[in-house]
């Protein structure tokens, strides 16, 4: 199985301005001072050598991840990164497209009226989640004045599937577990598996209070050795714990905590916040990863922060192939 990202953020996309910009262009400028670079060759050996806040970018999309390796394709989340994955995807002949809501928030649905395959006739999208009526969530966001393109109008074969936590299904040879979230309106988790590798997608979900240091806490086993973790962390725990408590989301210091419980393999901290800079980000996930050296020293579980792009595939022996810029 594989974890590929194509929406990262939280909240709202968040592209970086001109001013960002000419931060990277300067400190890539003043990194240069000591490099000579002649040729093509030697710029980019230096731009690979550059902090990744500076040679890349965490991103600007919303949620959107892909599972790789059921029979058909999966996705968690509709987010702007839905559009991303829609424009690699169309050139592709007819396919199925299972996509895992976490919830209707609209972060979470707004890519789908661009969302290219299915406007496409022979595409099959079937949409997957726990909250009632979430066709008529995805029909009011295409209704006048909103969007000129309502739901009906889309050519592929789109229909709708209602989840129970608790249930285990199988779709698309994968084994599918479904959890319900802490979140404003409520949301849901998921546990993919196949062939001995686990992908769990669990965002927009709050862990706070008493509940969660108590050892039968549900998430403890929901996450219980996973090769891969994506946990929402969109905030330090000083905001988790302070204005920004109950609005749904959870903190780096509570995933980790978590993660090391359930002997997660791979953590990865999701739904980024959305006002963070790249360099901001790159301190959040060194900041994390130093957490883990103290509350857990002899750790092996490993920790990325998500960006659009981020590649993670694992292998059916639980041995991580970390590559394409992971960090």
């Amino acid at each position: 199985m594989e974890a590929y990202f194509w929406g990262t953020r939280g909240s709202l996309p968040a592209a970086f301005d001109g001013a960002q910009l000419s931060i990277k262009l300067h400190e890539a400028l003043r990194l240069s001072r000591t490099r000579q670079l002649n040729t093509d060759a030697d710029i980019n050996d230096f731009i690979a050598s550059l902090p990744f806040s500076v040679r890349n970018t965490y991103g600007v999309n919303t949620s959107c991840v892909e599972i790789r390796g059921g029979d058909d394709v999966i996705l968690c989340d509709a987010g702007t990164g839905l559009r991303s994955f829609g424009h690699h995807a169309s050139a592709s002949g007819p396919a199925t497209f299972h996509i895992f809501l976490s919830h209707p928030h609209w972060d979470h649905i707004q890519g789908f009226p661009f969302f290219i395959p299915a406007y496409i006739p022979g595409n099959n999208v079937v949409i997957y989640g726990g909250h009632p009526d979430i066709r008529g969530v995805f029909e009011a966001q295409q209704k006048s004045p909103f969007f000129p393109v309502s739901l009906s109008d889309m050519a592929a074969s789109i229909r709708f599937e209602h989840l129970t936590p608790g249930n285990q299904y199988q779709i698309a040879g994968v084994r599918v577990d479904v959890i319900s979230q802490q979140h404003p309106g409520g949301s849901f988790g998921y546990r993919f598996s196949r062939n001995g590798c686990t992908i769990v997608y669990s965002t927009d979900s709050e862990h706070a209070g008493p509940p969660v240091w108590k050892p039968d806490y549900p998430f403890i086993e929901f996450f219980r050795h996973a090769d891969i973790l994506i946990f929402d962390a969109q905030y330090a725990l000083s905001d988790a714990m302070g204005p920004k408590e109950h609005w749904g989301h959870s903190s780096n210091v509570i995933a980790v905590e978590l993660a090391v419980a359930a002997s997660v393999r791979h953590l990865v901290l999701y739904h980024n916040e959305h006002t963070a800079t790249d360099v901001a980000l790159d301190k959040f996930l060194n900041d994390t990863r130093r957490y883990l050296s103290h509350f857990q020293p002899n750790s092996t579980m490993t920790i990325h922060l998500a960006y659009d792009g981020l590649k993670l595939p694992i292998s059916s022996n639980n041995t991580h192939h970390c590559r394409v810029n992971c960090r």
